[in-house]
């Protein structure tokens, strides 16, 4: 029960900061073409990403973090110390991925601020969230 509580807080997690880190990209392209953003604009456009994306990014980002959080749990069976570092690893190549997989078997990145290496790089990083949640959630407490 605790892996399956684990995974999905990781996948909450990862989801929420993905869809944040992708509001926040959107908006730096706003402001690029020399528009100002105001702080509630901000706030705005994060609540709207993340109550709004969920019928499509979720399910994206729950398959991945399963691939890539499962995968994990078989190496670090072989090699427990790096289990901080594998699960928080896992999640960030797992949120990559599915857009990596998507432009390469769809031709379309389904999120604009991937299409950059910042936008990408910030998924991932969404990712290893969504892993070290995971991590900590699944830890043994181990006895005095």
């Amino acid at each position: 029960m605790k892996i399956v509580v684990g995974y999905l807080l990781a996948v909450v997690a990862a989801y929420v900061l993905g869809a944040v880190f992708v509001s926040q990209g959107n908006i730096a392209a706003v402001i690029g073409m020399g528009f100002d953003i105001t702080t509630s604009q901000r706030i705005d456009a994060m609540i709207h990403d993340v109550t709004h994306m969920f019928d499509i990014y979720l399910p994206l980002v729950a398959i991945g973090m399963l691939i890539g959080l499962g995968v994990a749990g078989l190496i670090i069976k072989y090699v427990p110390d790096l289990r901080l570092v594998g699960y928080v690893s896992a999640g960030f190549v797992a949120l990559i991925a599915i857009h990596v997989i998507l432009k390469a078997v769809l031709g379309l990145s389904g999120i604009a601020p991937t299409r950059e290496i910042m936008g990408l790089v910030l998924q991932g990083l969404a990712g290893a969230g969504g892993g070290l949640v995971f991590h900590f959630m699944t830890l043994k407490k181990h006895a005095s």
